[in-house]
């Protein structure tokens, strides 16, 4: 075995399998080695405390629930419409170590269309806001989600066009598909996500029963010592990486699995889920896809770090004594602000996690992961206590190979219009930027020939570099 191509895997025994990741030294004779295109999506519920997220917003206005005329101007800062230098700010301060290949990206509004609950459109149709009332026998904007847009372009040589990670631990079914999904085949057609972990490892380093009572990394092991061989040292040393990481994958999720069922053995208050550690769950998912995307198992990949509008608690391990209600406390926002504070820093610092994963992973072209992916913070609301889509939290992590600007900020909209409220709901005035914009450039830059997606109504060409 001289060459391999990087989707090419290790076997133990039965069918446990390894996938590699890019290696030069099998690489050599091989042509037009080259890193492919990826794009990731990591998205968080409920918006943010804009206070603390949003550069020149510190002095802004704490919202009030249910406010029926909350003015949008008032929390949003005068920063002129352009590309600023990155500021970042309370929450953004997990980002320091990679602040030169991050940029924010602010004043971007979405659609919401009357008629149903203003939670069940945040994360069912962040990836695509159809025009309102475009779609027919649906109350929801949703189309085609933009993952998949891009997966037909890029993922149809990897074995998973697609993967779905989510870290909603839940069985309690409180809410409907649409509070607890982004990721959608088409209107109401939904791409079900992985959610445990033990099963998300199984999915894609698959083992059977012949390899039932022995570790996937012990079969590979007999195969990794004849390949390594043919390595040289860098390569030996990235292999050793990368082994390890799968190993610690692998004793992560044994560990979780064993707490979860000795949790649910205990009569508990509150549901057995909600007692798993936030952080290390959320870490561990993160780690199966960074896994998935350097071995290329897929290119395409969508990362929900929790529901909206779920009441059940979660236990946020390093913050708080006891499990609390995200939900909840995004509307009361005057009370609970320090709370929700930390917990927008938590999941910042998660993001902050993978984001520097993807840096240290070095691929064939020579940069990072994170140098040739598109990998997206963001939320489908800008505020949780006013419900408002306007001028939401957006974060791209990494160039996708060299196209897009970074280490910067890109305002795209001095001011938002006011949010009313509607017939029961929360509606934006016009005049936003929309998000669907930069769905569009994205989709552009992934190779993806498209004259608008949703309701876009033109890229954002600042962004591109």
């Amino acid at each position: 075995m001289k060459t391999l191509g990087r989707r090419n895997f290790l076997r133990g025994m039965g069918s446990s399998m390894l996938a590699l990741p890019w290696m030069e030294s099998l690489a050599r004779g091989a042509s037009g080695m080259v890193s492919p295109q990826r794009a990731a999506f990591y998205y968080v519920p409920i918006g943010v405390v804009r206070q603390t997220f949003f550069p020149g917003e510190d002095n802004g206005v704490v919202p009030k629930f249910n406010n029926e005329n909350f003015d949008a101007e008032q929390t949003q800062s005068a920063i002129p419409i352009g590309i600023h230098p990155l500021e970042l700010t309370q929450t953004m301060k997990p980002l320091h170590r990679v602040k030169d290949k991050v940029t924010l990206i602010t004043g971007m509004d979405r659609t919401f269309q009357p008629g149903t609950d203003v939670h069940a459109q945040c994360a069912s149709c962040f990836l695509s806001s159809a025009s309102p009332f475009s779609l027919k026998h649906t109350p929801y904007p949703q189309a085609r989600t933009l993952d998949h847009v891009i997966a037909d372009k890029i993922g149809t040589q990897t074995p998973f066009k697609t993967l779905e990670f989510s870290c909603n631990s839940h069985k309690d079914n409180k809410e409907s598909i649409q509070f607890d999904n982004v990721s959608w085949y088409g209107t109401e057609h939904v791409a079900p996500s992985m959610r445990d972990p033990l099963l998300a490892y199984r999915r894609l380093f698959k083992s059977d029963e012949s390899s039932a009572y022995r570790n996937i990394t012990d079969l590979v092991l007999e195969d990794a010592r004849s390949l390594k061989n043919d390595l040289g040292y860098s390569d030996q040393q990235k292999f050793g990486e990368y082994f390890e990481s799968i190993r610690a994958i692998e004793l992560q999720v044994s560990r979780l699995d064993g707490m979860k069922r000795e949790l649910s053995k205990v009569d508990l208050d509150i549901p057995m889920e909600g007692k798993m550690p936030r952080g290390e769950y959320i870490r561990l998912m993160g780690d199966l896809m960074v896994a998935a995307l350097q071995s290329g198992l897929t290119n395409v990949a969508t990362f929900m770090v929790g529901p909206e509008r779920w009441d059940t608690p979660y236990l946020f391990e390093s913050l708080f004594d006891k499990p609390k209600s995200h939900h909840q406390m995004s509307h009361n926002q005057g009370r609970f602000i320090e709370d929700l504070i930390k917990v927008d820093h938590f999941y910042m610092e998660q993001f902050a996690y993978l984001v520097e994963k993807m840096d240290r992973i070095e691929e064939a072209n020579g940069k990072s992961l994170l140098d040739n992916i598109l990998f997206t913070y963001g939320s489908g609301l800008g505020d949780g206590a006013t419900h408002q889509y306007s001028a939401l939290p957006i974060i791209v992590a990494g160039s996708g190979g060299g196209k897009f600007i970074t280490g910067k900020h890109l305002n795209v909209s001095s001011k938002s219009g006011l949010v009313k409220k509607v017939n029961g709901t929360y509606k934006t005035s016009e005049g936003g930027v929309p998000l669907a914009d930069l769905w569009l450039t994205q989709a552009r830059a992934m190779g993806v020939e498209l004259d608008r997606f949703a309701d876009s109504t033109g890229v954002l060409p600042f962004l591109m570099s």
